[in-house]
Order: structure tokens, then C-alpha cells, then sequence
């Protein structure tokens, strides 16, 4: 009997015909055609966005400036398949197109290039120019950076405009016309992973380092890193292409983007808008971030959706800050603080190679030893970093060390850093890491309450907790706290609490706990 050899379909994809565009297609092309066993080839076109590079996009007439040429060759038959960056792809599509696949993005962060010999100079300015064009980055970068840059008080941040292709950009870095410039990591990081794009990257990120911003601060453009896959509604195939084509699809990512996108379309949309909107599901919460603004008012919304236990009631909350952090925001009268636990300062003598992560300002000192990359637990730490003159790469965000972790596995990264490095983690001296090397950057030493102290605390029904150890040594030493309602972060004390199946309610934020327990 013989075999019937299944028919190799071939399918042409439609793509602009710049590096970052024909690398991403082809690494779509390569995936599709490992999944299914067909032939997808590349057609290059040219685009009005391409064309137009003296001004930025929101400054021209018109829509659609990267879409329009490709729709119109899909809806003449003459491509079967378009891969956009869905950020490109407006809430309006031509009729007779479809949405084929969303496909999985591995970052949504923006990135700031920047020579080590300028970072080296920094002290010596009073002007920080950074390239960009973007209205939410130009927004945000000039509100919010100079924070996170040492010597950054006496910096003031501009932005000048920056257009072209990815490797026209770092090129125009690289030739001084810039201090810094601002890119979408998920570009760079399709260039950085496939070999002939990564010899072209490598050279022209020779003598830079980076700073990965933070997203609670510079949230990413709705559905950046993400990749949209069209192809036309009414093919008289019986529905085979887009069947295939669903077979990259990523279910995680198209429920964080269609998120960013309706809260884009309710900003009003459009290239213009100056407001960057981040999703990200972190376990069985959605994360929202939106900062900038609209009709010059400022915009700066985050908060966590999901579903939440619920306290019987609210009438007194502890949270595990210092009283000094409560006093000085003026909440000592509103909350009792950590007054349980007292940390004191360790030094190393010296700090193994590797990156470094530091969980909280006690250890700051250590790191004038540091010899790799720097990374902060959280953007207040970071910002305390910038003012002793030290520039810190990236932050957890308040999210973890897997989530850090995801960041330092990036290819763009290891071009700048190099491969296999080993990270160093400077926290309580008792701290633990899946991820790291625990160096004990302090202690922690349990006090005595004063009995006015201890009627306080026992009053408390609510508590929010820095950390899981806080936890164990209140709970140790005061039993009855345990019945109480429990919050924390999104981090890894949420992930001890559910380890140990203790019912806990997370929060973005202590702001957005501060927030809830208020109403």
C-alpha cells in the first residue's frame, strides 16, 4: 500500500523591509513552518512610515502610516499573511481583514541605550538629551528619569526627536547626536536572538550599557512586544490558514493586550496619545499600569485585578514599615508600623563576580564592589541608588526575582554583559533565592514591645507584610495575629504565603493598599 505524501502548501507573508521587520517574520516564517510543515516565504513592502523619517508620526495627517500598503496588497490577494508589531495595528482594520494570531511576547519593557563613557560624565552636566519620539515616552522620560540617573537632581532631562529603524537609531547614539536614547527592548531582542541581525547589533552596541525602565514608572505603548499575524477573512481555503496560523497564538498574551487596548481606546488612541498602558498577568492577577496624560492632566493608575478574600471587617492596619517611614509620610496616626524587628547593616568585605541585586537600602554600601550589572528589588531603592551616583540597570519592579530573572536571561543583555553570569543577592543574612547567591547584607534582631506597643498591635485586624519572615516572627511571638486578614506584595512573600496555602490578598502597591483599606 502506498503512502500519501501530504501536499507542502506555500504561503507568501507580506513584511515592511527593515532589519527588525524581515528578522521577525522570519523567525514567524521558521516557527510556522516547523508547526506545520509547509513553505512560507517573504515579500518585501514598502510602507509610508518607512519613507517619512523627518518627523514624528503623530505630527502627519492620516493612519495606518506602517499598515496601509500591506493591507492593501493583502486584500488584492497578492500575500496571504501580514506580521505586524501589533502596537502598529489600530482598533479600525480595513473590512475583510481578520486577526489571525496574537503571538507570545517575552517583553513589553522599554530600554535606554546609553554610552559608559557618558554615564561616566554625568556629574558634569546640567542637560540630559534623550532620543525619542514617542509623545507617552517624551511624557514620562522628562518627568520621571532624572530620579533614577545619578547626580540626576542636577540633570534636566529633554528629548529630542529619534526616527528611523532600529539600527539607524543606536547608530545615531552611537555618533554622539544623543546622551541616550529610548527603544522597545522586545525590537532589539528579536535582533539580539537571531545570529546574521546579531553580528549587525553587536557591533553597535559595542561600549554601551543600559537601563531596562521600569514599568510601574515608564509603562510600555499598549501591546508592545507583541506580534499581530492578519490574513483575510473570506479565503476560500475552508479556514486552513488560519488554523495554522492560530498554532502560535498565546493565550496569556492575547488577554494582557486586548486589556491595554481597550483601556487605549477609552484614552481616546491614536499615535498622539501620551499615556503608556502595561498589562501583565502575574499568577491569577492581571497587573494594570497606566502613567502619562491626557488633555493635560496626568494620568497615573495602577492597580491589580482578580479575585480577592474579603475582610470581615477593617478597623485598625498594621504595615511592616519602619514608624520613621510612617511619621514621615504623616500615616503614624492612621497605621501602626514594624516596631517588632530592628535591621542593622552588614559589610562584606568583597562581592563575588557577577550581577548584583540589592533588596532594600541596607547594603547600599557594599556596592562599590559590584563588578557586573546592577538591579534593585524595587524603583525606591533604585532611586536611592541614583542619589549616591550609582547607576542600577533594572528592578524586579516589586514583582519577584523570576521576574527579574526573565530580564537578565535577555539576549540583549548578554551582549552587553555576556553569557552565564552568576548573580549575587545582598539581603537579610537568613534570606533565600531560587535564582541567586544569598549575601547577608543585614540583620534582622527581634525587640520587645512596650505594653502600649503590644495593645496597638493586637489591636490590628488587618496587616500588610514586607516580606514573609516578617510574618513568621510576628506571628511566632504574637500567635493571635495569625486569625487576622493578610496582604502583601506581588513578589515572592505573595508566593511564600501561597506555598504555605495561608489565605493572603495581594496589592499592587502599599499605596494601593493604603487606598483599599481607606474606603
Amino acid at each position: 500500500m502506498t503512502n500519501i505524501v501530504p501536499v507542502k502548501k506555500k504561503y507568501i507573508i507580506g513584511t515592511r523591509g527593515s532589519l527588525l521587520a524581515l528578522t521577525q517574520c522570519g523567525q514567524i516564517k521558521d516557527q510556522l513552518e516547523e508547526l506545520t510543515g509547509d513553505e512560507f516565504e517573504l515579500k518585501v513592502i514598502k510602507t509610508q512610515g518607512d519613507q517619512i523619517v523627518d518627523k514624528p508620526l503623530w505630527q502627519l495627517e492620516g493612519k495606518d502610516f506602517f499598515t496601509k500598503e500591506l493591507d492593501a496588497e493583502l486584500l488584492e490577494k497578492k500575500i496571504d499573511l501580514v506580521v505586524h508589531s501589533y502596537k502598529d495595528l489600530g482598533s479600525d482594520r480595513p473590512q475583510g481583514i481578520k486577526l489571525a494570531a496574537i503571538t507570545k511576547r517575552a517583553y513589553a519593557q522599554d530600554i535606554l541605550l546609553i554610552k559608559k563613557t557618558t554615564v561616566e560624565k554625568l556629574s558634569q552636566k546640567t542637560e540630559f538629551i534623550v532620543g525619542t519620539s514617542s509623545p507617552r515616552r517624551i511624557v514620562n522620560i522628562e518627568s520621571q528619569l532624572s530620579q533614577f540617573l545619578p547626580h540626576g537632581n542636577n540633570l534636566e532631562v529633554k528629548t529630542k526627536m529619534l526616527r528611523g529603524n532600529v539600527n539607524t537609531r543606536i547608530g545615531k547614539l552611537v555618533e554622539d547626536q544623543y546622551d541616550a536614547i529610548v527603544l522597545a527592548l522586545p525590537g532589539i531582542e528579536r535582533l539580539a536572538i537571531t545570529q546574521s541581525s546579531r553580528i549587525e547589533l553587536e557591533a553597535l552596541l559595542e561600549g554601551m550599557t543600559f537601563m531596562i525602565l521600569p514599568q510601574s514608572i515608564f509603562p510600555s505603548a499598549a501591546s508592545q512586544g507583541a506580534l499581530g499575524i492578519e490574513c483575510l477573512e473570506d479565503r476560500d481555503d475552508n479556514g486552513e490558514l488560519l488554523e495554522k496560523l492560530q498554532k502560535v497564538q498565546d493565550k496569556d498574551t492575547v488577554s494582557e493586550v486586548s486589556r491595554e487596548r481597550h483601556a487605549f481606546a477609552n484614552y481616546g488612541g491614536g499615535c498622539h496619545l501620551a499615556v503608556g498602558i502595561n498589562v501583565m498577568k502575574a499568577g491569577d492577577y492581571y497587573l494594570h499600569v497606566h502613567r502619562g496624560a491626557v488633555d493635560d492632566k496626568t494620568v497615573a493608575e495602577i492597580h491589580l485585578e482578580g479575585s480577592f478574600p474579603s475582610p470581615d471587617k477593617k478597623t485598625k492596619a498594621f504595615i511592616g514599615m519602619p514608624a520613621s517611614k510612617l511619621e514621615k509620610d504623616g500615616e503614624l496616626n492612621e497605621f501602626t508600623p514594624c516596631r517588632l524587628l530592628k535591621k542593622t547593616e552588614l559589610k562584606l568585605e568583597q562581592l563575588p563576580e557577577g550581577d548584583t541585586l540589592i533588596s532594600s537600602s541596607y547594603g547600599m554600601n557594599n556596592l562599590e564592589k559590584a563588578s557586573g550589572a546592577i538591579f534593585t528589588a524595587g524603583t525606591k531603592t533604585w532611586q536611592q541608588l541614583a542619589q549616591k551616583g550609582l547607576w542600577a540597570n533594572a528592578s524586579c519592579d516589586s514583582l519577584g526575582e523570576a521576574y527579574l530573572e526573565n530580564i537578565r536571561n535577555s539576549k540583549t543583555l548578554e551582549i552587553m554583559l555576556g553569557a552565564n553570569r552568576s548573580l549575587n543577592i545582598l539581603t537579610n543574612e537568613e534570606g533565600y533565592s531560587k535564582y541567586g547567591n544569598i549575601l547577608g547584607a543585614y540583620k534582622k534582631e527581634i525587640l520587645e514591645l512596650s505594653q502600649a506597643e503590644e495593645d496597638e498591635l493586637l489591636n490590628c485586624d488587618t496587616f500588610y507584610w514586607t516580606s514573609f519572615s516578617q510574618y513568621q516572627a510576628y506571628t511566632q511571638k504574637y500567635p493571635k495575629i495569625a486569625e487576622g486578614f493578610h496582604c502583601c506584595g506581588l513578589g515572592k512573600t505573595l508566593e511564600a504565603f501561597k506555598e504555605r496555602e495561608i489565605s493572603v490578598r495581594p496589592f499592587s502597591s502599599i499605596t494601593e493598599f493604603k487606598n483599599w483599606f481607606k474606603k
